[in-house]
């Protein structure tokens, strides 16, 4: 019970990779407020996790700053304090090379990642310094570290929440307060089920192949699961994690270079 006691918040919580980390942190002992666009995505997914008054939902599209601050002070009213802060919610949009792609699909992506995750931590620290303490996790991604053709925003986006991670984690790491990103590399889904072959496409290739260069790229010749990106989040919200901060954690099967 490495969270017992703690208070969470998820962005993007109701499925994907952030489902994974709500419940790994339920599972560890946390009371978790979970964030989506959908109130009955977030009905279902709090009565298929069954943990009563452990877990909550508050819904929003984070592409706008109110949700996030909503979420954050919705967390404290529910239950008192915030803890830890996963900013899970973002995505690839705009599968274009950058000679055609539209500013709507560009602005959509900078929102939906790097400003969803800006706004986060913005709102977080405004309880978390006064208390002293906090955990910030931000889920970037192998794309943050590398290029990808058609998928520019995207990349881009995932490069500068590494960058906030790091610059915010020194303003806040003599408070107590850390802040970490975990970098996945492609996690099977149903999130990815049902946008893979967009995303393929954008760069020529079939879903399959997509899943096949991925692996092959990797070390261990398989994509990572939701289970091994939860068991790294609960390793950054714990005491344990108290001396990690302002660190990129990539969990890729050993493919980024870096």
């Amino acid at each position: 019970m490495q969270l017992e006691g703690k208070v969470a918040a998820v962005t993007g919580g109701t499925r994907g990779i952030g489902r994974g980390i709500v419940e790994a942190f339920l599972a560890e002992g946390a009371k978790v407020v979970m964030n989506g666009r959908s109130e009955e995505k977030g009905a279902r997914a709090l009565s298929e996790l069954n943990a009563g008054d452990q877990a909550s939902f508050i819904a929003g599209d984070v592409t706008q700053e109110t949700t996030l601050s909503g979420l954050v002070d919705g967390t404290v009213e529910r239950y008192g304090k915030i803890d830890i802060l996963v900013n899970n919610a973002g995505g690839a949009g705009g599968f274009a090379p950058v000679a055609q792609m539209e500013n709507a699909d560009w602005d959509h992506t900078i929102a939906w990642n790097l400003s969803s995750t800006f706004w986060g931590i913005k709102h977080a620290f405004r309880h978390m310094i006064p208390q002293e303490s906090g955990r910030v996790i931000n889920i970037s991604s192998l794309e943050g570290k590398h290029g990808k053709p058609g998928i520019s925003a995207y990349v881009a986006s995932k490069h500068a929440i590494n960058g906030l991670t790091k610059s915010s984690a020194q303003e806040v790491g003599p408070l107590g307060i850390t802040v970490n990103a975990i970098c996945p590399g492609l996690i099977e889904t149903d999130i990815l089920l049902d946008s893979g072959a967009e995303a393929a496409a954008s760069m020529g290739l079939t879903y399959e192949e997509m899943v096949q260069k991925f692996s092959e790229e990797s070390s261990i010749k398989r994509m990572n699961t939701v289970e091994e990106i939860g068991a790294v989040a609960t390793l950054l919200a714990s005491d344990v994690g108290a001396g990690i901060t302002g660190a990129l954690w990539s969990v890729d099967g050993g493919t980024a270079a870096y």
